[in-house]
């Protein structure tokens, strides 16, 4: 019976975020404006930093990055919550799901990494000004972006691969907006322990590690700050900081609020919530508190624009 099932199950039904009918519309339309705004916002933050000769540095080079992960994520799941709203059931085949929840898991976990590399740079900037170009080399940048690319790629193979490997007993409604691992168990006719293991240790470990090197470099940052004797010093660290250290917090903090908790505390409604803001809502913030009141990215626009308008007249 279950290699029947494991044979005929060819999709599945996403529920989505709500079923009432007066809310389809109002949600739809919200979620569109979110997703364009973050879409232009990151696509822009990336072509920026590409043609701007002056925003060729370590900090921006973080932030394209960052901006590339935000841009995935809420691609990988947007779309296909959208398309939620306007029909009457929301289908995904099952090789789009596991494609869906494998990328969905790669741009997560280098998001992580890139938080605390963007931490560490700050770090190397506040404390070892001088030292700065050569311990922030482009050779170091680069491998503190590619070793999470990597990484998280590895960790998306083999949870994906244990989930879709496994025998599925045939109900395939999703209780989510996309092919999250967790809702995903819960249809597995195998023993999903080991699943729900991995999926914890390797949360625990990537969220305990990258936040601790955010945690790190702010402790160390502080202390430089206060040491500084300038109050206009210390006022030019905290802006730097300030936007990077609360998106962080709320990013953090999110993701422990929805992996690191017992199976038996976890409700798929409160975690659709949660889902909502770091899939969708957090990838729209970024562009916004990272780039456009920093200063150096809005000179670029306007130098840009600047060189637009007299190409065209």
């Amino acid at each position: 019976m279950e290699k029947h099932n494991w044979t005929v199950l060819n999709e599945f039904i996403l529920m989505g975020i709500t079923h009432r009918p007066d809310l389809q519309a109002p949600l739809f339309g919200l979620f569109l404006i979110i997703y364009l705004v973050s879409v232009v916002g990151n696509l822009g933050m990336i072509i920026l930093t590409k043609v701007d000769s002056r925003l060729q540095t370590p900090m921006y080079f973080f932030l394209k990055h960052l901006a590339f992960t935000d841009l995935g994520y809420s691609t990988t799941v947007g779309p296909k919550m959208l398309v939620s709203f306007i029909v009457e059931e929301n289908t995904i085949s099952y090789y789009l799901c596991a494609i869906q929840g494998a990328f969905y898991i790669i741009f997560i976990i280098s998001e992580l990494f890139i938080l605390s590399a963007m931490s560490y740079d700050r770090y190397v900037a506040i404390c070892n000004p001088l030292l700065y170009p050569v311990i922030m080399s482009q050779r170091v940048c680069y491998v503190l972006v590619a070793v999470p690319y990597l990484y998280s790629t590895f960790v998306s193979l083999l949870i994906t691969g244990k989930i879709f490997s496994s025998l599925f007993c045939g109900y395939n409604i999703v209780n989510h907006f996309y092919c999250d691992s967790l809702p995903l168990l819960t249809l597995l006719c195998s023993n999903t322990h080991e699943i729900e293991l991995m999926i914890l240790i390797f949360s625990v470990l990537d969220l305990i590690s990258s936040l601790s090197i955010v945690l790190v470099s702010y402790l160390l940052i502080l202390v430089a700050i206060i040491r500084m004797n300038s109050a206009e010093g210390r006022h030019k660290a905290f802006s730097t900081c300030g936007s990077h250290l609360t998106v962080a917090t709320v990013f953090y903090g999110t993701l422990l609020f929805m992996y690191v908790q017992p199976e038996s505390s976890h409700s798929f409604d409160t975690d659709k919530v949660a889902s909502v803001f770091y899939t969708l809502i957090i990838p729209m913030l970024n562009p916004l508190i990272y780039s456009l009141r920093n200063k150096d990215v809005k000179c670029a626009l306007h130098r840009i624009w600047k060189k637009s308008c007299n190409t065209f007249s």
